[in-house]
């Protein structure tokens, strides 16, 4: 796959990689040590009903190409997309695809929990590397494998967060607590349960996004139940629907979800009046709040602002790239090479535990609330105790 080269401003690692311009040749083939001659992967949904997810994190992973292309030549470090939907069931497939593509040496991905756990024991075995800029599950960093990292906040971070910003910002006496089924969904689900303990008001259990349209057994279970909050562990699809159909029954609470809410997919799905009000908590700063030059260079490439985790997947390219250009050009020198990061990126300082986690005292949690045009604004950093 041969690269397009765009012109966007800066490059941001050009004093580490600027020794590597002999690269700029797109006849350029891979030697040993050589920078030149490689492909970054990106793995998610780029398609389905996540897709928008997907989307901001390819986006911002395309950006960090581009712009080392701009000292290393279009075709130095090239870019080789993934469309898993966000699917498990189709992310064992695609991952078998990436692995037999010898070329590819790191992977920015997968996006979201399911996926990830069909998808990394294939990369682990393969002894690809892989930087998650999206996927929040904890069991993740205690499943064995050594090539897994995440870029962000876990659900033991981002569950309790939640619970405390119910409990402490909205002071909510009962809380309705239901999930898609989902790995995603019933793990985060579970942590807020656990650490609202009696506040909770009672449970249910929804289908996944596009498996399900009418949720009023749901809506019935809250209403009745006299919570003035429902905490949905699920996706901005299904949210979206769930607070429609609650605004329309008359219940005038407050929807809460993690990260896989933060999208004005929910308010395109809600209408942006019934969306109003609704927090997303998310182990993500608020795009605006990362590194100006990144904000504007994403918006001049892309015609938009940085969306959820766009921020993330660039510094996590970036952190691959510069490995690449230390020299570390195989599998197994770049997955090493990540054990002895201590990055400054556009969104976090990172630097990876052995189980590949973010340290604990590098991680940041915030809460967005939706206001009236439909697009989720930065309410407040929530403080992890």
């Amino acid at each position: 796959m041969r690269r397009v080269l765009r012109v966007v401003g800066a490059v941001a690692v050009a004093g580490l990689i600027a020794g590597a311009s002999a690269c700029a040749s797109s006849d350029t083939q891979a030697a040993d040590g050589s920078p030149c001659g490689y492909k970054l992967a990106f793995f998610g949904a780029l398609s389905g009903s996540a897709a928008n997810l997907g989307v901001n994190i390819e986006q911002g992973y395309e950006l960090a190409l581009d712009q080392y292309a701009q000292t290393n030549g279009s075709d130095c470090v090239e870019v080789a997309k993934f469309d898993s939907r966000g699917d498990p069931a189709v992310a064992a497939g695609v991952a078998h695809d990436l692995v037999e593509d010898k070329k590819i040496i790191g992977v920015v991905g997968p996006l979201f929990t399911g996926e990830s756990g069909s998808a990394d024991p294939i990369f682990d075995k393969a002894g690809v590397p892989t930087i998650t800029p999206g996927a929040t599950g904890v069991s993740l960093a205690t499943s064995g494998w050594s090539t897994f990292h995440r870029a962000i906040a876990n659900d033991a971070a981002q569950g309790p967060a939640a619970a405390s910003y119910i409990q402490t910002t909205l002071g909510a006496k009962k809380v309705f607590v239901a999930d898609d089924g989902s790995p995603y969904g019933t793990s985060l689900s579970a942590l807020v349960k656990a650490k609202l303990g009696a506040l909770v008001a009672g449970t249910d259990e929804t289908a996944a996004d596009g498996a399900q349209t009418d949720f009023s057994t749901l809506v019935q279970k809250v209403t009745s139940s006299g919570a003035t909050v429902l905490f949905y562990g699920g996706y901005y699809a299904n949210a979206g629907l769930i607070r429609k159909q609650l605004t329309a029954s008359g219940w005038t609470g407050t929807l809460v979800g993690g990260d896989a809410l933060n999208d004005p997919g929910l308010s395109r799905a809600a209408g942006n009046a019934a969306a109003a009000g609704t927090v997303a908590v998310c182990p993500c700063s608020p795009p605006e709040a990362a590194d100006s030059t990144f904000g504007n260079q994403y918006r001049a490439r892309w015609g938009h602002p940085a969306g959820t985790y766009s921020d993330t997947a660039f510094d996590a390219t970036q952190i691959l790239l510069e490995g690449i250009a230390a020299g570390d050009t195989t599998r197994e020198k770049l997955n090493a090479y990540l054990s002895t990061i201590d990055h400054k990126g556009v969104s976090y300082t990172y630097k990876f535990t052995p189980t590949g986690e973010l340290v604990p005292n590098l991680i940041k949690i915030w809460a967005f609330k939706f206001d009236g045009s439909g697009v989720p604004q930065p309410d407040r950093k929530i403080v992890i105790s």
